[in-house]
């Protein structure tokens, strides 16, 4: 079924339909709760009440072309897992001193190819919520400083701070993977 007819038929309400959509989708929009978050099972709270969300809403969308339903539904999950960090008052102030963070030089970009993804999403996993958070919405939503701040309560220069670090944190890591794999 493709998705306009999938859509319309969610829209009527067809829990078949609404089954294949889940089916369809669940995986990927489950990998973005759990990059938000850091826990699988809040992840899967968020994903659930994401697709009820999506189930009540479906009606709105309008479909654009191609992969507009993906991008749709990824932006209904990404706002339910900024919601649930809100409402764990999620400190988003600084984590950690930079001080406790040693300098790492950069390594050349053909070395992060050696690099599982998945070891690379775990990483980013461990890192402080509200740098996990920054991170997220600038590299994997592709959000600038201004919409971050925004969309988190923060100042354009604390985003810019917390990303910076967390880019620190992640080269730590990296480092710590590579020396680990050379042994």
């Amino acid at each position: 079924m493709n998705e306009t007819e999938l859509v319309k038929r969610c829209g009527k309400g067809d829990n078949l339909a609404r089954k294949q959509l889940y089916e369809r989708y669940a995986g990927q929009l489950l990998a973005v709760c759990i990059r938000y978050t850091g826990d699988r099972e809040v992840a899967q709270d968020i994903l659930h009440d994401s697709f009820l969300n999506v189930f009540r809403s479906i009606g709105h969308f309008v479909y654009q072309g191609e992969g507009s339903l993906k991008a749709w539904l990824h932006r209904i999950v990404v706002n339910e897992a900024l919601g649930y960090l809100r409402q764990q008052s999620v400190s988003l102030s600084h984590e950690v001193v930079m001080d406790d963070i040693p300098d790492v030089e950069d390594s050349e970009e053909d070395d992060w190819e050696t690099i599982p993804p998945k070891v690379i999403l775990q990483f980013v996993q461990e890192l402080p919520s509200g740098y996990r958070t920054v991170f997220n919405l600038y590299v994997f939503e592709e959000k600038g400083h201004k919409e971050i701040a925004r969309l988190l309560g923060i100042s354009e220069h604390s985003s810019s701070s917390q990303l910076s670090r967390a880019r620190a944190l992640l080269m730590k890591k990296v480092n710590q993977y590579r020396k680990q794999m050379r042994r």
